[in-house]
């Protein structure tokens, strides 16, 4: 982390930084950040499709030692690199499994920060194609001269078009905002 003291300050400030910057300093020592990465991704996608899991990291009523089965369970059967599992276990038994999301999150962001890569969060109305993806990842780093990292996500409510947001800078190119736009141009 080097290069990146400053974001890394900011990311770790917080309970989740702390255990995604102590994830991977591990991953980092024993080469695997790759593998832990992958890891993560996995199972931030199936807490945003299984309702089971989501329920298990969040309820209160689980107990630690349940959690921590149910958990190496779920690592187990999703082929979990052994440091993630371990983590994950770590988190069961000191009851913070409901953090887990923003782990992933901060975690993503130290990794993106020690290869000197920017994440960009995009949303668009409907999910977008790998190529789509590649080619707008190609024109973001014409414009920042890094590599971009995306994030996808769908809100059918912007209508169409694109909302990216890259650092603190926001380019808004949806359609529920222009429609806004003239909506008050023809008010005024």
């Amino acid at each position: 982390m080097e290069n990146s003291g400053g974001i890394q300050g900011n990311i770790t400030a917080s309970l989740a930084g702390r255990y995604a910057s102590a994830l991977f300093a591990l991953a980092r020592e024993s080469n695997q950040i790759d593998s832990v990465q992958k890891s993560l991704a996995a199972l931030k996608s199936e807490l945003g499709e299984s309702a089971d899991l989501k329920l298990l990291v969040t309820s209160p009523v689980v107990s630690r030692t349940d959690a921590a089965k149910a958990i190496g369970a779920v690592a187990k059967a999703m082929k979990l690199d052994a440091l993630t599992a371990n983590f994950l276990g770590v988190l069961a038994e000191n009851r913070r499994l409901a953090d887990l999301s923003d782990m992933i999150g901060a975690f993503d962001a130290i990794v993106a920060a020690y290869r000197g890569e920017v994440t960009a969060q995009v949303t668009s109305a409907h999910p977008l194609a790998a190529d789509q993806l590649k080619q707008l990842a190609a024109n973001l780093k014409t414009r920042v001269g890094r590599d971009v990292q995306i994030q996808a996500k769908v809100d059918p409510a912007i209508l169409g078009g694109l909302v990216v947001q890259l650092g603190s800078q926001l380019i808004d190119g949806s359609i529920r905002t222009r429609l806004n736009s003239f909506a008050q141009a023809m008010k005024g």
